[in-house]
């Protein structure tokens, strides 16, 4: 079998796609990586060269969020096709629905829904209309899942929430993450100290509400990620200590440590930076939002998204309280064994051999 899956390196979907390529390698899948967006850096490119079976093709082609119309999103979406043809490709996964739209490969496409402007700005400004600048968005987005021979969504209850956003006909399939542990679990954790991953720059990810809460507690509150957006988002943070952009390397040295690990998060499709923090061993303490519950729920310290009080009595309970911090700790990385790279691929693996055999002539069996 020979896939076509598109990525990009800005986000968790580098991480999702390298995931998915490797485990589906080991399964004889052979996977043209081609990339969209900013390029790679030196340590993606090689990560992801060093895959057998894996070709990595950088394209220059925009990513959707960072276009200011869809005529250079629906020629990418043709230049997908292109791609697929020119390579013999027996099915197309875009990471990126809105390149369903204009694909047309001749094969079977899949759309795998990560997030999207649209439902991600029902939680960043609720009640406010969506800006007439993203519409064109929204009616790409809507275009490609309709086009896509099979649309998923990494968690149950986001595949809920497309369904209801885009009137689709059906709700998409679920495939949960995977991610590939950063460390082994140690027994006790070894820090007092707390952490959160993400993009401290999206107003849906809570930074300027754990900003307040690093302010008040006993111990130090450290902070991943890119306070900058692509638009000139700026988040302002004055109590959380700031450590910039981690790579995999940086990132696994912080979880070794079994640092409490904090998600304010309002909106997330599924999540991977609390699961990197799971397959760790982290005590999670995580906002109580349906993804969240569906994938952690027993296993965490839930609080109300928007309740700076609850973030912090729940991470100085857990500072103060060795053994459940290193129970919730063991029951995390327990359950994140229900969201491997393995299973991930056998799910998807099975979803391409579906939509294969539907596709085939009669009287022949597909790959």
């Amino acid at each position: 079998m020979r896939l076509l899956l598109t990525t990009d390196a800005v986000g968790g979907v580098w991480q999702y796609s390298i995931d998915l390529a490797a485990t589906l390698a080991e399964q004889g899948v052979d996977t043209l990586l081609v990339q969209l967006g900013p390029r790679p850096s030196d340590a993606q490119r090689a990560e992801a060269q060093a895959i057998d079976r894996v070709t990595l093709v950088e394209t220059g082609l925009p990513l959707d969020w960072l276009s200011d119309g869809p005529g250079p999103v629906r020629a990418a979406g043709v230049e997908i096709g292109r791609l697929a043809r020119l390579h013999g490709a027996d099915l197309v996964q875009c990471n990126m629905p809105t390149l369903a739209a204009t694909a047309a490969p001749g094969v079977p496409v899949l759309a795998v829904t990560h997030g999207c402007v649209s439902t991600w700005w029902q939680h960043a400004r609720p009640g406010v209309p969506l800006d007439s600048g993203f519409t064109w968005h929204r009616a790409l987005t809507e275009e490609g899942l309709r086009a896509a021979d099979r649309v998923i969504a990494p968690s149950a209850e986001y595949a809920k929430v497309v369904h209801r956003q885009y009137g689709l006909p059906t709700v998409p399939s679920v495939v949960h993450n995977g991610r590939t542990p950063l460390v082994t679990p140690r027994r006790e954790p070894v820090q007092d100290c707390v952490l959160t991953v993400g993009r401290l720059w999206d107003p849906v990810k809570g930074a300027d509400l754990l900003d307040r809460v690093a302010g008040e507690l006993s111990v130090p509150f450290h902070a991943a990620g890119a306070t900058t957006g692509p638009h000139g988002e700026t988040a302002r943070l004055h109590h959380l200590h700031l450590l910039g952009q981690l790579d995999s390397a940086a990132l696994a040295r912080r979880l070794a440590a079994r640092p409490v690990f904090v998600s304010a998060a309002c909106f997330e499709p599924f999540g991977l930076a609390v699961l990197e923090a799971a397959t760790a061993g982290c005590a999670l303490v995580l906002a109580d939002i349906p993804v969240f519950r569906e994938l952690w729920d027993g296993v965490a310290l839930f609080v109300p998204p928007r309740d700076p009080a609850g973030y912090y009595g729940a991470i100085e309970r857990l500072i103060g309280d060795l053994a459940l911090r290193c129970r919730l700790g063991d029951a995390a990385a327990a359950q994140a064994g229900r969201y491997t790279p393995a299973r991930m691929a056998d799910a998807m693996l099975s979803l391409y051999r579906q939509r294969l055999a539907e596709r085939a002539p009669a009287g022949k069996v597909a790959a």
